[in-house]
């Protein structure tokens, strides 16, 4: 693994997989843009009409699941979260979703559209972790989420 010391590195998908235990076609995350210890991430994730759950999800009129905007706002969290901890999935915890509250979906995603997730993050309260996550396509807000974290 790369050593991670600088403000500014970019992660691709192949160091993004020795981080995330998800795999397709649940690996909402393509590349870390940008980030800055303990503090933000910004993370890009491609939509394309090869993904499986258009076919099933508003078929007329594909539109990329709310609910899986949230999970690449956790997933993006989640790698925050390793470097804020130092690495720690070399102690094989397991980094769950905890929470999710004061969610807005301002505009739908679609094929075609490359998400940009940026995560913040907000504060430590016991073992819980919180973050506040934006989502853009084209520099325009498709939705706002804070979101919580903790280990199994």
């Amino acid at each position: 693994m790369k050593d991670m010391k600088d403000l500014k590195y970019i992660l691709n998908i192949n160091d993004i997989l020795k981080i995330l235990p998800h795999r397709f076609p649940f690996l909402l995350i393509d590349k870390i843009l940008d980030y800055k210890k303990k503090k933000y991430i910004h993370t890009l994730k491609n939509i394309t009409a090869n993904d499986f759950f258009f076919f099933g999800h508003f078929p007329e009129k594909f539109i990329f699941p709310g609910v899986l905007i949230i999970e690449s706002i956790a997933q993006s969290s989640s790698v925050l979260l390793f470097y804020y901890k130092n690495n720690v999935k070399k102690s094989k915890k397991t980094c769950c979703l905890a929470g999710v509250n004061n969610t807005t979906f301002i505009h739908p995603v679609y094929p075609g559209d490359q998400m940009i997730v940026e995560v913040f993050f907000k504060r430590k309260l016991l073992e819980v972790y919180f973050f506040y996550g934006v989502v853009l396509v084209n520099n325009i807000i498709v939705c706002k989420s804070t979101i919580s974290l903790s280990f199994l």
